[in-house]
């Protein structure tokens, strides 16, 4: 159960971060909270531990692997082992190619895919040497299937894939009981679409979202039942998508088909 599993959570001030780190610390989760934001990150965790929980926050960019990684000497420092690392952290910045918008594109690549390695990088050697522990990288349905205009984005979550099966397979050869979960949710409320800087992609997707979207409370619970599945088994991987969501084809604009 995550009842007293000290969880480390990236992108932890708004969306699915800070929704999973107010579930399970409810829960009696210790939660060390990372982001760039750091009055959402101290009303988080002031919120927590009013109501009795355990909170501890960082700044954290995670585009720069030391602060990363200080934020993992934050949750061995307070509260002496990680349990569960959540990569959350995630940028949307779609576009189509043709406009040639670099910036975008690399700030895609740092904080969805490097991001994700350095929070696996700074998390792995104290899960393997406690010999227990679980990564949870979250992708996209965008890392399922690529649309026009989600390019960049789709490429980065779909690495986030990649990454998560090699490490899988990983830690199985290292037989240090370390597991591995991907959330690919699609059409969650949260504040990734500030990330769209494509005028006409934003506007077709913020119509899409107001029709479809669902809670970042339904991914925190998915990300809850992977944490409390029992030791000797794990959810490899999760989709989640509104209940009302249509196929793709049938959709008019592709590109909004993100998470």
């Amino acid at each position: 159960m995550s009842e007293s599993k000290v969880i480390v959570i990236t992108g932890a001030s708004s969306g699915i971060g800070e929704a999973t780190a107010k579930l399970v610390a409810k829960d009696g989760a210790k939660v060390i909270l990372g982001a760039r934001r750091e009055n959402k990150l101290k009303k988080i965790a002031d919120e927590i531990e009013k109501l009795g929980g355990k909170a501890a926050y960082q700044v954290t960019d995670v585009t720069d692997d030391n602060q990363v990684e200080a934020l993992a000497k934050l949750a061995i420092d307070k509260f002496g082992r990680i349990d569960v690392w959540l990569n959350n952290a995630g940028i949307m910045p779609q576009s189509i190619l043709s406009e040639k918008k670099i910036n975008d594109w690399n700030n895609m690549i740092d904080i969805n895919i490097k991001g994700t390695l350095y929070g696996i990088g700074a998390a792995i050697p104290y899960m393997d040497k406690q010999k227990s522990g679980h990564i949870i990288n979250v992708s996209s349905v965008a890392g399922h299937t690529a649309h026009s205009g989600s390019a960049v984005y789709s490429a980065t979550k779909y690495a986030v894939r990649a990454i998560s099966e090699s490490l899988r397979q990983e830690m199985v050869e290292a037989k240090n009981n370390v597991r591995v979960t991907v959330i690919s949710p699609g059409a969650i409320n949260t504040d990734l679409l500030s990330s769209v800087t494509d005028p006409e992609v934003k506007a077709g997707m913020e119509k899409f979202y107001e029709s479809f979207g669902i809670s970042v409370d339904r991914v925190a619970l998915t990300i809850k039942e992977a944490i409390d599945m029992p030791a000797d088994a794990a959810w490899n991987e999760v989709i989640i998508r509104p209940t009302k969501w249509a196929s793709p084809k049938r959709l008019e604009n592709l590109s909004v088909l993100l998470r």
